[in-house]
């Protein structure tokens, strides 16, 4: 009961400011790095407690910088912190850190898109899956450039139930341009549905939480700032592997202006383009002449649930790649031009 006591009662002593920070070890934000620093307090207080209760929790927080979310995560009284931080400028401020809080911050110094989670907190944390969310969350205020292949790569993991997603329904709280949070959320119809739409939802509970304006980082980006909250599902919206929802919703989305039949077509080779693309629309029940925004998650799993029978009958389908096929058309091309050159040679 006293180290609960002493859990709950815990806030770091008084430290320099997070600018103090920035001017004691000379840190600049790299512009290649998308990297913005957040030094409102007040702010970073508001994202962890739009996590949920961090009471007791197990926090892994990506890309924490010179620390500011980082402080706001200790104050809220859990148990452990693990930060991974990839620029080595600022492991000593987050050292610091850890100093004022010892036993509960650990740092690594590695990069978030190869660190492997699923051993770093303990075995007891685990859940069923369709059990309540596990006392673990992902934390991030992320730099711009890896927000997207980074949320990618963890839906990946959602949908096999790998990464941060071992311990159980793991929830996550990250950053994101505004732009990128409003497709993230976006409903079926609206402008800013995409691919990154359908692949969030079809696999989680996906809320816009808070947008932060622009100013509030230094540098001030050109965008605000959307903070997005994701909860995985018990059940995926679309049960099919994650590379074949991932392949249907790409090409479906590859000419967004266009009737869908279009993008779709691009899943089949020429030869059988026409026909292919009437058979899965027609077995899918999807109208050829809706958008790609019109399509909701339903249609998408309609239409993932016909293409894997057609890749069951098929099985060279799956790895066909319109792209490649463009690639060695034109190389035929290109080689019937220069045999008639030479013949006139």
């Amino acid at each position: 009961m006293a180290a609960s006591r002493k859990l709950s009662t815990f806030r770091l002593p008084p430290l320099p400011t997070i600018r103090e920070i920035i001017k004691l070890f000379r840190l600049q934000a790299a512009k290649q790095l998308s990297q913005n620093f957040l030094l409102d307090l007040k702010l970073t207080d508001k994202i962890v407690r739009k996590a949920g209760n961090l009471t007791n929790a197990y926090v892994y927080e990506v890309g924490p910088g010179p620390g500011g979310i980082t402080r706001s995560i200790l104050n809220a009284n859990v148990a452990e912190l693990l930060v991974v931080e990839k620029d080595s400028r600022f492991i000593p401020g987050l050292q610091m850190l850890s100093d004022a809080a010892p036993g509960k911050l650990r740092i690594v110094h590695g990069d978030v898109l190869t660190f492997k989670i699923e051993r770093a907190f303990p075995g007891s944390l685990k859940r069923q899956w369709e059990d309540d969310p596990p006392n673990v969350h992902v934390i991030g205020n992320l730099p711009f450039n890896v927000s997207t292949p980074l949320i990618i790569k963890w839906l990946e993991n959602v949908s096999c139930r790998g990464g941060p997603f071992v311990y159980g329904r793991t929830q996550m709280t990250l950053t994101f341009q505004k732009e990128v949070a409003e497709r993230l959320t976006a409903n079926t119809g609206s402008k800013q549905r995409s691919r990154l739409s359908v692949m969030a939802q079809y696999l989680c509970n996906v809320q816009h939480i808070l947008t932060i304006p622009g100013q509030a980082f230094v540098p001030k980006p050109e965008v605000d700032v959307g903070v997005v909250h994701f909860t995985p599902l018990v059940q995926p919206r679309i049960e099919q592997p994650f590379k074949l929802v991932e392949k249907v919703v790409q090409n479906a989305f590859q000419f967004r202006r266009k009737y869908c039949y279009r993008g779709l077509g691009m899943l089949f080779p020429e030869v059988q383009r026409v026909e292919s693309t009437g058979k899965l629309l027609e077995l899918a029940d999807v109208d050829p002449t809706l958008r790609p925004s019109q399509l909701s998650v339903s249609h998408f799993k309609s239409l993932c649930d016909v293409y894997r029978k057609m890749c069951d009958e098929d099985p060279h389908l799956f790895a066909y790649n319109f792209r490649e096929e463009l690639k060695q058309n034109k190389s035929k091309a290109q080689e019937k031009d220069d045999d008639k050159e030479r013949d006139r040679l």
